[in-house]
């Protein structure tokens, strides 16, 4: 069956619970309880992935919810021998892999993505594809799928794939080679509605029929002041890595929209002037949940009802 129906989920470290939360409401809906059960393709990057991994093994979102909620502390966890070793953050990433595996390979165990009840897409980015011939050796994105055909990644363990997506970079360490996919594409709404034209996994579906709801983790509002900053390698490393996931996002906002017009829809919310939620802000938990139980839904009910 062609696929016509596609959640596609965003980046955004802690503020997946933002996904999380809007997606309970959603869900609470008279006449939208079963809208997850009708997408034909989750697709999610870095946290957006685990919310994707998790819907597609059947976990339901309260316990989604309470993974960010009562166990970001021990991922994001931050100790002041870590920092001494990472010469203050100068060198190493800013928090170790070993809570976020622990957490996966328990929600997860050795299911393999062949195992899900759904198709999913999660994008990571692959460092060294270590082809044996030195004139195709480089670093490339990747796409993990269990989509039928050539190139599955049927085989790959679900907790791997989530470890993969979510390595950002100065956050975590890299994995098995891998990163974050949010350095290509923290939005993975375009790398979905192509996947419903991939001629390798069946039949394309037809885009006069294809149906995409894009939910973002909320937008910070950010900016850098002056007209030429004469920035180094110590100066842009923070807000390049943020600069680059917030402009990914938004570019493939854009093209979905002008190619499916009306039958595709985006909701991210604006956090308020002055307030702003980190992908590490564990502190801001409470905050994060109260502004997302807040978030008006009319349209995006509406559009759902209309054409999911």
């Amino acid at each position: 069956m062609a696929i016509t129906r596609v959640l596609s989920l965003d980046g955004g470290g802690i503020r997946g619970l933002l996904a999380t939360v809007i997606l309970q409401r959603l869900t609470a809906t008279p006449g939208l309880e079963t809208f997850l059960a009708a997408a034909d393709l989750l697709a999610g990057t870095s946290t957006g992935g685990l919310i994707a991994l998790a819907v597609a093994r059947g976990i339901d979102l309260a316990e989604i919810r309470r993974l960010y909620e009562e166990k970001a502390e021990a991922i994001f966890d931050d100790t002041w021998l870590d920092d001494l070793v990472d010469l203050g953050r100068l060198r190493g990433a800013e928090y170790d892999i070993k809570g976020l595996r622990r957490e996966l390979r328990r929600l997860f165990g050795e299911t393999t993505l062949g195992d899900l009840a759904k198709p999913v897409l999660i994008p990571s980015f692959d460092l060294d594809n270590e082809d044996p011939d030195p004139g195709k050796r480089q670093w490339k994105p990747k796409l993990f799928h269990n989509l039928p055909g050539p190139g599955t990644d049927a085989g790959m363990r679900a907790a791997d794939v989530g470890l993969y997506t979510c390595a950002a970079p100065t956050y975590f360490p890299s994995v098995d080679g891998f990163i974050d996919g949010g350095v290509y594409a923290n939005n993975p709404a375009m790398c979905a509605l192509a996947q419903t034209q991939d001629r390798r996994h069946g039949p394309p579906a037809d885009l006069g029929e294809v149906r995409l709801f894009s939910l973002g983790t909320g937008l910070n509002l950010q900016h850098i002041k002056g007209k030429a900053n004469d920035w180094g390698y110590a100066q842009w490393a923070k807000p390049l890595v943020n600069l680059m996931l917030d402009g990914t996002a938004g570019i493939a906002d854009y093209q979905c929209r002008q190619i499916l017009g009306d039958r595709y829809h985006r909701l991210c919310p604006i956090f308020p002037p002055g307030t702003t939620f980190p992908m590490d802000g564990v502190d801001k938990i409470p905050a994060l949940v109260r502004f997302a139980e807040a978030v008006p839904l009319g349209d995006t009910i509406a559009w759902l009802r209309r054409w999911w």
